[in-house]
This record gives structure tokens, sequence and C-alpha cells, in this order.
């Protein structure tokens, strides 16, 4: 695989830095990412992934364009409302890179579909709101040893999570015990402030790029308050009680 002239000058920001460098646009051109949840988080990061010469895209959703969306989904406009966000962010997307493949998938993700959905992905986003999805996201990608770079944001409070199933690794249940957690609260019942969803997703995007290139791998929790700016990061450890990943 080879990039065209269109494609050099198109990237050729990403091609100047050593770390990218013609070679890794390749690794990029070749990469298939999929991104669960094309709302608040998922918005800006495949606003990126897109721009930034990823191969293919996997666009996940089950939900319609809302009035109240557009505070913080930055993908999509006015006209947009009443669409299925997968359609619409595709439409968007392709407008800004039409030389990647975009595959729009309108269902809501369950036990029964997930491999369907996600078997060809090397990387999977998951910019969900629900715990339902989350854990279900990282029991499957435990399972069949793909990256789970897993979002969150709430109010003013952010979280990025990063878990390389290629190697041993602590799983999201380590760090969210599924009994301890359910869906009682969300953006739609505390707010969330808007900036906050663009850090998270770009993070998450950022966070994609360097494990394409193979930069990056092992364990991430990022802890991001909106109000001052702090972001705090830790390596993260297998949970030995963990009724998910614990042999």
């Amino acid at each position: 695989m080879v990039l065209d002239d269109k494609e050099r000058l198109r990237y050729s920001r990403h091609i100047l830095l050593k770390e990218v460098g013609e070679k890794g646009q390749i690794k990029l051109k070749k990469a298939h990412i999929a991104v669960i949840g094309c709302g608040g988080l998922g918005s800006p990061a495949l606003f990126y992934l897109a721009a930034s010469g990823v191969g293919e895209l996997t666009l996940v959703d089950n939900d319609e364009v809302e009035l109240s969306n557009l505070q913080r989904q930055i993908l999509y406009k006015v006209n947009h409302i009443g669409q299925q966000k997968v359609n619409a962010a595709g439409k968007v997307l392709a407008s800004l890179n039409n030389q990647i493949a975009l595959n729009p998938i309108c269902v809501e993700l369950k036990g029964d579909n997930i491999d369907t959905v996600l078997s060809a992905a090397d990387i999977v986003l998951d910019c969900s709101d629900n715990f339902a999805t989350r854990y279900l996201l990282n029991q499957y990608c435990l399972m069949h040893k793909k990256v789970l770079i897993s979002g969150a944001a709430i109010a003013t409070t952010g979280q990025v999570m990063c878990f390389d199933f290629r190697y041993e690794s602590p799983c999201y249940a380590c760090v969210f015990a599924p009994t301890q957690h359910s869906d009682k609260g969300n953006c739609d019942t505390f707010g969330v402030i808007s900036p906050l969803l663009g850090v998270v997703g770009a993070q998450q995007a950022l966070l994609a790029l360097n494990i394409s290139l193979g930069h990056h791998s092992g364990c991430y929790f990022a802890s991001i308050d909106a109000l001052t700016l702090k972001q705090s990061t830790w390596r993260l450890v297998k949970d030995s009680s963990c009724v998910v990943c614990a042999e």
C-alpha cells in the first residue's frame, strides 16, 4: 500500500513529523477503527480520525439527531435534526475526507450483533453514554484481544481510559465494578459543559492514532477537571478480584 500524490499533500503536516512520516501515514491508512456512539464524544473523535487519514471508520449509533444535541455534538447542523446520526455523520465526514471508507451502522449494540459489527476493527472507541454498552464492549474486546479506548464526560469532569488487550491488561470492570454502577445519571440528567466532550473525544482519537502508529500500548487512565483545566493520569493494574478478567 502506498500514498498517492493527493494523500501526500493532504497529510503533509503528518509526513513532516518524524513520529509519523510516510510509513506512519500508511499505517493509518491501513487502520480500521470503530466508534461506538456518534454523540458528544464521538463527534470530535470522528472528525480527527477522518481528518488524520484513518483508512476505515465504522460508526455505530441508533439515535436520531435532536435539537438538544447541537449544544455539544459538533458533527451535526440544524438541517440534520430528525436524521439518523450515523447517516448524517457519514455525510459530514465524507465531505471532509473522501479518500477513506465509512461504514455507518444504525443499530443498538447488543450481544447478538456485536461480533458482526466489530470483528474487522483493530481499535474500538467507546463513546457511548451507558454502562451496559461499556461493559459489553469491555467483555468483547477482552475476549477478542482488541484495543479499547473508553471516554466519559458528565457535568465538569471527564475521563479517558485505554485498555490494550493485545497484551496482559486490566479491564474496564477492574476500574468500575459492574455491581457498583448503574445508568441512573448521564448528560440528560446532570448536564455537561460542551467543550469538555471535545477534550475527551480528541484524546480518545489521539490515543487511537498513537496505537495505530505503534507509539502507545498498555493501560492508561486520565481524569480531567473542566473548571481548573487540571488533568491527572495513572497507569492501571489488574484487579485480582475482577469478575470479568480475573483468572
